[in-house]
């Protein structure tokens, strides 16, 4: 990740345990589109990004996030959301510190 910015990774099996402090963004192919320059407008304060699991968020979990964007329209396993989603936040930061990665 470009400097100033840091990614973790933590596994929460229970979806009533959410991060505290931190601006929860549920992702679901339902939720809102965003660009690459929308997307790096939420890095401007920490936020914990929650990838459902086989069946997806509960809803109760997606009514109590801040927002619910999707990183695509079709339905992706787990494993590669996370992918994806990692792609994205450097895309993200790399467009915030100005670092030639992104391109529009």
């Amino acid at each position: 990740m470009p400097r100033g910015y840091e990614v973790s990774r933590t596994r929460v099996k229970d979806e009533r345990r959410l991060p505290a402090g931190v601006r929860v963004i549920a992702l679901d192919e339902r939720g809102k589109e965003l660009t690459t320059r929308e997307f790096a407008s939420l890095l401007g304060q920490p936020s914990a990004f929650l990838i459902g699991g086989p069946d997806g968020l509960s809803e109760q979990s997606k009514k109590a996030a801040a927002m619910v964007i999707r990183l695509s329209a079709m339905t992706l396993p787990h494993a590669l959301a996370q992918v994806v989603l990692l792609e994205q936040l450097y895309r993200a930061a790399s467009l915030l510190t100005n670092h030639p990665y992104h391109r529009e």
